[in-house]
């Protein structure tokens, strides 16, 4: 008798702990349902002295192409997606494009199995970028030269005279009109002298007689 309550003590003790260890893992289930990121190459916070040719990203579970989106970012914001992810299991990879060294940013956006979807992002740095692409040899046109640049004659233009009326030049000297004018008034003041001292003369003779 006292066996028989001991094993059914028994059995009561072990059903309830089954209840209790699935009601325990109940709660979990959905949990589990959601992505998650597990790892990466190159991990996060990681400074690189030599760029990769690929980031890979390590999910928890499987991620859907149709709903899985990587995109990456460099200094300055510029693009840094090399390709299209490929995908492998639970991990999925993505050319990377180096550029300039600085903060890189790699976003991610995965499906759930409950349909809820998943995003975060990882950062790395490169402490070395791609050199700088050489300046075209085809120098750019040079600007026109301004009005008057290389002349060989004087670049001023003579200065107009102030008011609009001709400005005549000034006399140099008498014209010949005049020096024959002159001429002819001093020759008639002789002639004029020469007269009156004849007649002074001739008045002087009649007096005497």
């Amino acid at each position: 008798m006292g066996g028989s309550v001991a094993r059914v003590a028994r059995t009561r003790l072990a059903v309830l702990g089954v209840a209790v260890g699935v009601s325990v893992a109940l709660p979990a289930t959905p949990a589990a349902a959601h992505n998650s990121l597990t790892g990466s190459d190159p991990r996060n916070g990681a400074r690189l002295a030599a760029a990769p040719k690929r980031i890979e990203l390590r999910f928890l579970a499987t991620p859907a192409p149709g709903t899985t989106k990587i995109t990456v970012t460099g200094p300055g914001n510029a693009p840094a997606t090399g390709g299209v992810p490929t995908f492998r299991g639970n991990r999925v990879s993505v050319p990377f494009k180096a550029g300039a060294a600085g903060l890189y940013i790699v976003d991610y956006r995965v499906g759930s199995v409950d349909g809820h979807p998943v995003t975060g992002e990882i950062r790395f740095s490169l402490t070395t970028g791609t050199p700088a692409a050489p300046p075209s040899a085809t120098a750019p046109p040079s600007a026109a030269p301004s009005a008057g640049a290389g002349a060989t004659g004087p670049t001023t233009s003579p200065t107009a005279p102030a008011s609009g009326s001709p400005v005549s030049p000034a006399p140099t000297g008498e014209s010949s009109d005049e020096r024959g004018a002159g001429w002819f008034w001093l020759l008639a003041a002789v002639v004029v002298l020469l007269l009156l001292g004849g007649g002074l003369l001739l008045r002087r003779r009649t007096t005497r007689r």
